[in-house]
């Protein structure tokens, strides 16, 4: 059995993704901020040998200055496997991101809240502002 049983999950890696991004804050620092008693609970997180519990999101979340929503949905892939976090987001809803919802706003007021369908040329141009 591996010692590393969630070291290829998206959790993982971004976690390990954002301590490097956050430097010069340490990863003692992000620990302390997000409550962990144990400073090394982050490096097993980044590793891949433990899960993160759904409850300590909010505080990680904060430490990480990241989004809530985005840490909760790759959390519970990791903790419940990618079918049931699937199966809960579609009772659910899909968690949306401050971002996400920033980004409704703007549609919303562009189209005068008038609930359009997205046409491809709009499909296209949005696709196109990342690149895809």
């Amino acid at each position: 059995m591996s010692t590393a049983p969630y070291r290829d999950s998206d959790l993982a890696q971004f976690i390990a993704k954002r301590v490097l991004e956050l430097r010069p804050k340490t990863q003692a620092d992000i620990a302390a901020e997000a409550g962990f008693v144990n400073g090394n609970y982050l490096s097993m997180l980044k590793a891949g040998n433990s899960k993160l519990a759904l409850d300590r999101v909010p505080a990680l979340a904060t430490a990480l200055e990241c989004d809530p929503a985005l840490l909760m949905r790759l959390a519970l892939e990791q903790a419940v496997g990618s079918t049931a976090a699937q199966a809960l987001q579609e009772i659910l809803g899909t968690p949306v991101s401050a971002n996400e919802r920033l980004w409704l706003a703007e549609i919303r007021d562009a189209s005068g809240h008038i609930d359009p369908r997205p046409a491809a040329r709009a499909r296209a141009t949005i696709r196109g502002l990342f690149g895809k």
